[in-house]
Formats: C-alpha cells, sequence, structure tokens
C-alpha cells in the first residue's frame, strides 16, 4: 500500500468475466509449485495401500502383453510385421497406455475435484496437467521395460533396425500427452450436463484401440477399413514409434503431419472448451 495515496496493489485479481481466449497460461506457470505437489500426491495416493506398490508398473503391462501374445499372435494367427510378438505387442501397449491413462483420468476432473473448485482459487488447467505430467512417471518406467526387451532380443540376434527416426520420441511423446489431454478435458466439459458420457468413456476408449494399430500392423489391416484405421490419430504415432525402435511399420510424413494437425486442433478446442466450462460447472455438477 503507498501511504501518500492509500492506493493498494495487488498481485493476483481475480476477475469474474473474462475472454474465451483468456487461457490463463501465465497463471498456470505461477501455480507450477502446486503442480509439482499434485503429482507427487498423485503417485503416492495411487500406490501407497497396495501390496506391491510401484511393481504394478511392470505386472500391467508385461500381463497385457503376455494375454496379447497368446491370443492375437498365436490363436489368431495375426501378422506382426517379422517382428517378434512380445516386442511388437509391448511397444503399442507402452505407446497407447500413456495415452488411454490421459484421456481416461483427465476426461473426470470436473466431477473428481468439484469440492477443491469450489472453495479455493488455482488455475484449473492444473488439474489435468498434474494427470498428464504424473503418467510420464508411469510411462516411463513401462518404456524401461520396452527398451530392455529390445535390448534382450537385439542380444539374441533378431535384426532390429535403428534409425535417426529415434530423434522423434520426444515428438510422439507430446503429441499422445496432448491427444490424451484435448480429448479427455473435451469430455470432462461435457460430463458436467451430460453424466452418461462417464460410462462410455472406458468403453470408448477401448473400441479406439481396436481402431489403431496395438494389436496388428497397418500393412495387414484390410483395404476397406485401412483410411479409417489411419484417419485414428493414434495410428501415425504408434508405426512413428515401431518404425523408430524397431524398424518396422508404416512410417509416412504425411500421416505423422496428419496425426499432428489434427492433435493441435483437438488441444486447442479442448482448452478452449474447458475454459469456458469452468466458469460455471460448479452450478450444473
Amino acid at each position: 500500500m503507498n501511504k501518500d495515496d492509500n492506493t493498494q496493489y495487488w498481485d493476483l485479481i481475480i476477475e469474474g468475466k473474462t475472454s474465451l481466449f483468456d487461457l490463463k497460461f501465465n497463471d498456470v506457470w505461477q501455480y507450477r509449485d502446486l503442480l509439482a505437489l499434485l503429482v507427487k500426491r498423485d503417485f503416492i495416493s495411487f500406490y501407497k495401500q497396495t501390496v506391491f506398490g510401484p511393481l504394478w508398473f511392470f505386472i500391467q503391462p508385461l500381463f497385457t502383453m503376455i494375454v496379447y501374445t497368446f491370443v492375437f499372435g498365436n490363436l489368431a494367427g495375426i501378422s506382426t510385421d517379422g517382428l517378434p510378438q512380445p516386442l511388437f505387442y509391448l511397444a503399442g501397449i507402452t505407446a497407447w497406455s500413456y495415452f488411454a491413462d490421459c484421456i481416461s483420468k483427465t476426461s473426470t476432473v470436473f466431477r473428481d475435484n468439484a469440492n477443491i473448485f469450489g472453495k479455493v482459487y488455482f488455475p484449473r488447467l492444473i488439474m489435468p496437467l498434474s494427470i498428464v505430467v504424473s503418467n510420464l512417471v508411469r510411462f516411463g518406467v513401462q518404456f524401461l521395460l520396452f527398451l530392455a526387451l529390445v535390448v534382450y532380443y537385439y542380444g539374441a540376434g533378431v535384426d532390429l533396425q535403428f534409425s535417426w527416426f529415434l530423434l522423434l520420441f520426444p515428438f510422439l511423446l507430446v503429441l499422445m500427452a496432448l491427444f490424451g489431454l484435448g480429448l479427455g478435458l473435451i469430455i470432462t466439459a461435457l460430463t458436467t450436463k451430460y453424466r452418461d458420457l462417464t460410462f462410455l468413456v472406458t468403453f470408448g476408449v477401448q473400441l479406439m484401440m481396436y481402431g489403431t494399430t496395438v494389436i496388428y500392423p497397418l500393412s495387414s489391416a484390410p483395404e476397406k477399413y485401412e483410411v479409417w484405421i489411419a484417419a485414428n490419430p493414434m495410428t501415425a504415432i504408434i508405426e512413428t514409434f515401431r518404425y523408430a525402435f524397431l524398424g518396422a511399420g508404416s512410417f509416412s510424413w504425411n500421416s505423422l503431419g496428419y496425426s499432428s494437425f489434427a492433435i493441435s486442433v483437438i488441444f486447442i478446442l479442448g482448452v478452449l472448451i474447458f475454459n469456458k466450462t469452468e466458469r460455471s460447472f460448479v452450478d450444473t455438477i
């Protein structure tokens, strides 16, 4: 306060009406300490009362890989582009699991945090961002498991082709995060009025997986469905992921460019819808 004119200066001004395009990214940066605390909370609270704790990071993808290898590889005889079946499936599982976790957990942000949102101010975008960042820990552990399997098969004499496309890995990770976050923000905004969407998320994500090249390569997809499978932005990401680390897959700059554009649009749309909904969602949740 200035003693001469009794004028008060505030570090933060909370306004009731703001522009739809005022995304408050500056506020998010100022609350980065809160983001770090929420990430730590998510990690500790989720595994605190489990028997195996963080070992579930390894157990889940391993069991999923074994089931996929038995069902889709051995029983169904689906092609894996000449790659060892466990390695092929684990590559798809590692990439898909991160995306699926991001969309599933961010899709219930408003419902799960209604009490907190109604009591204290902080940039609401902090909550879904903390979910995306905390999921990186799980992805990192599963990715190390994938690399260990790559090293094992490479040492066993399997011809795995590595290339400079490995440099695209950080970009692929960002695309997966933005895609999961964008779809999650759209869904959580819609569920403030349409609660039924909550029950469809898990089912919808599972169906979407079968429309992505997680359990089969794009090269073996039926021709009449190939265009629809390629239209899924996650298809180019998973195909590029396999191509970079294993030397197999259908890589295309056009496909990756399309996925990047589509994901950017979905992310921006998700943030705008989230920004509009968070102003009044407490009255409808």
